[in-house]
């Protein structure tokens, strides 16, 4: 089985062995898939409530380009694709962080005295 690690005060994710995972794909891939989704479900677990719903969405977009690419690394190549669009593409994490070195300008505001000194 692979490398799993419950010791969350130095890591939050369990510590995988690459070579471990490989030989439980090509000896028993049912097994495989059951753990990698524990482990899937796991890490969204662990994230706050409000941030869950996304991440398993996320997730469900993820398993539809696995499942419906002809290789895996087809499917490699469009999730990475997919991730660099979530980082510089339109509204990406560059585009938010950009916007944030940027402060944007206030509209000056109109200042009335309520009570007028009197001259």
């Amino acid at each position: 089985m692979p490398a799993h690690n419950n010791n969350t005060a130095t890591c939050s994710f369990p510590k995988i062995d690459f070579d471990e995972w490989v030989s439980l794909a090509r000896s028993d891939p049912e097994k495989f898939e059951v753990r990698r989704r524990e482990i899937i479900e796991s890490a969204i677990a662990n994230n706050p409530p409000e941030r869950q719903q996304r991440l398993r969405c996320l997730q469900w977009k993820i398993d539809q380009i696995r499942d419906r690419s002809p290789t895996p690394i087809s499917a490699a190549v469009k999730i990475s694709n997919m991730m660099w669009d979530s980082l510089t593409g339109p509204g990406g994490l560059k585009d938010s962080l950009s916007q944030v070195q940027q402060p944007t300008r206030l509209p000056q505001a109109t200042v009335f005295e309520l009570y007028p000194s009197k001259k």
